[in-house]
């Protein structure tokens, strides 16, 4: 291993350390109790090195949300997996799907959005990481579920998967709404099965269920 390696490899580190610890700071205090220096003393690190991976406390904020959101849907992919594949997988996978709203992730997120609301530099961030987490969020929904797109209204309904998803990470807030929320998951994949399937798909065929999502490449 050269000493460039090793130097890089502290680089990555360093970096995770500060993410984390940017989403966490939100989470607790909220964007403006949050300064690259508060974040760099929640990570173990130097304002310095801080400011040396992410000048701004925008491109910090930028940085956790693109790299959270992507480590989530990873884990939602690992998760669903194991999933067999018939009907009784869709309940399965939106309860994951709405599990995703329920974190100090969404959290964190949920107080960005609002400032942004009226922030024009970070709204001018959040905008388009949004809209690229977004339509990942809907390609991973739309893979897993094996749901085809191209059948009218389906589109649709995964995206109401996610709206109804992040409106349940609302109401779990302030109190704890599980019970609530797994008759909801139950109800709503009923339905998703009966509107998307409609009982007609053979689930023994090999490769049933799976649909390539490529379609949706420019999807929000």
């Amino acid at each position: 291993m050269t000493s460039r390696e090793p130097q890089q490899e502290r680089s990555r580190t360093t970096r995770r350390r500060l993410i984390e610890a940017a989403v966490d700071c939100i989470g607790e205090r909220g964007w403006h109790g949050v300064t690259v220096a508060v974040i760099a003393e929640r990570a173990g690190v130097s304002r310095g090195a801080a400011q040396h991976h992410f000048p701004t406390r925008e491109s910090l904020v930028a940085a956790a949300v693109e790299l959270l959101g992507e480590a989530q849907l990873d884990e939602l992919r690992a998760r669903a997996a194991g999933l067999p594949r018939g009907p009784s997988r869709i309940e399965r996978v939106v309860a994951m799907v709405l599990d995703l709203y329920t974190g100090p992730m969404f959290r964190a997120a949920l107080q960005l959005w609002s400032v942004a609301s009226t922030d024009e530099r970070l709204r001018g961030v959040m905008v388009p990481l949004e809209a690229r987490v977004g339509r990942e969020a809907h390609r991973v929904t739309v893979e897993l579920l094996g749901v085809d797109e191209s059948r009218a209204g389906v589109r649709e309904l995964v995206q109401a998967t996610l709206d109804l998803a992040r409106g349940l990470g609302l109401a779990n807030l302030l109190t704890d709404d599980t019970r609530r929320r797994r008759q909801i998951v139950s109800e709503w994949a009923r339905m998703l099965e009966a509107r998307v399937h409609g009982g007609a798909e053979d689930w023994s065929r090999p490769g049933a269920g799976v649909n390539t999502i490529g379609a949706a490449d420019d999807r929000p």
